[in-house]
């Protein structure tokens, strides 16, 4: 008898799970849950960051969000942040890395971070509210 495919390489087990899943979890929210949230004004602890260029941020953005460029942080530029918050960084999606580079900007320079999964295109997938004027696809733009 042939193994699955999908079982080549087994399952953890599930005190295993629980810490990687776990740890998952408290890296990334995902767009409905965010829309929840926002819909209910529980914004209380967190701020949504485009971390895309102006102009990306121009053309469509979470309601809500601050631009802050991922190339554009430093010690400086982050220095009026509240440090009490956790910063929910996004970009274009899953094929862009500009939250990620924001995100992990933002911890080095000593902020608490989690990343919005599938970032705006997810968001706009499943329908939510954006504000700006999009024209045109959303695109990269870090």
């Amino acid at each position: 008898m042939t193994t699955a495919r999908t079982l080549t390489v087994p399952a953890p087990a599930p005190e295993s799970a629980v810490e990687y899943f776990g740890a998952e979890l408290g890296f990334e929210v995902d767009p409905d849950d965010l829309v929840r949230d926002l819909e209910a004004g529980r914004t209380d602890g967190y701020l949504v960051v485009e971390t895309r260029a102006p102009e990306a941020f121009a053309q469509a953005r979470i309601p809500g969000a601050i631009n802050l460029p991922y190339r554009d942080m430093t010690a400086e530029s982050t220095k009026d942040l509240d440090r009490d918050l956790v910063y929910v960084c996004y970009c274009e999606s899953s094929q862009c890395n500009a939250a990620t580079k924001g995100a992990f900007k933002l911890a080095q320079l000593g902020f608490k971070v989690k990343r919005l999964s599938g970032g705006i295109t997810a968001w706009t997938a499943a329908g939510y509210p954006v504000e700006g004027a999009p024209t045109t696809g959303i695109r990269c733009a870090c």
